[in-house]
């Protein structure tokens, strides 16, 4: 699978306003190649550049495997007819953007297809999330961008 963003190149800078130096909005991001036989699937965005290990970002499951992309400022919860999202390392659910202490670190957006639904609610954390897909990756693909403050 492909994922890419109208905002950045893969292994480009992710724009200001994407972080938590701007407006914190989440970028819009396009996927292509999911297999006919997905039936969901899930979006994991982590920075494993941060201090104290991988920092999660955002957390999106259960989208359908029909959805192609996600716009520009997704709005947190539940996303209407598109997935729900799960808690970010800043405790809330959705997203949070780039926003490091120093240095430039890299942000993997990773899509996963799955043969099936995970059974958890909004507010799932990336490892209930990634407990929950085992067993059940049918492909993947990944976007990395990077930010410095």
């Amino acid at each position: 699978m492909e994922i890419k963003s109208s905002a950045f190149q893969e292994g480009g800078m992710i724009p200001k306003q994407y972080t938590c130096d701007g407006q914190n909005v989440s970028p819009p991001l396009e996927w292509s190649g999911v297999p006919q036989e997905a039936r969901s699937l899930v979006l994991i965005a982590d920075d494993p550049d941060a201090p104290d290990g991988t920092f999660t970002h955002w957390v999106v499951f259960n989208m359908p495997a029909t959805t192609k992309s996600l716009s520009e400022n997704v709005a947190r919860g539940t996303i209407e007819g598109a997935g729900r999202q799960g808690k970010n390392d800043f405790s809330k659910n959705g997203y949070g953007g780039p926003c490091p202490p120093s240095g430039t670190h890299r942000y993997f957006f990773k899509l996963y297809a799955l043969n099936a639904n995970l059974a958890l609610d909004d507010g799932a954390t990336k490892s209930q999330v990634e407990a929950a897909m085992d067993g059940h990756i049918l492909a993947q693909g990944e976007l990395m961008g990077k930010y410095q403050k």
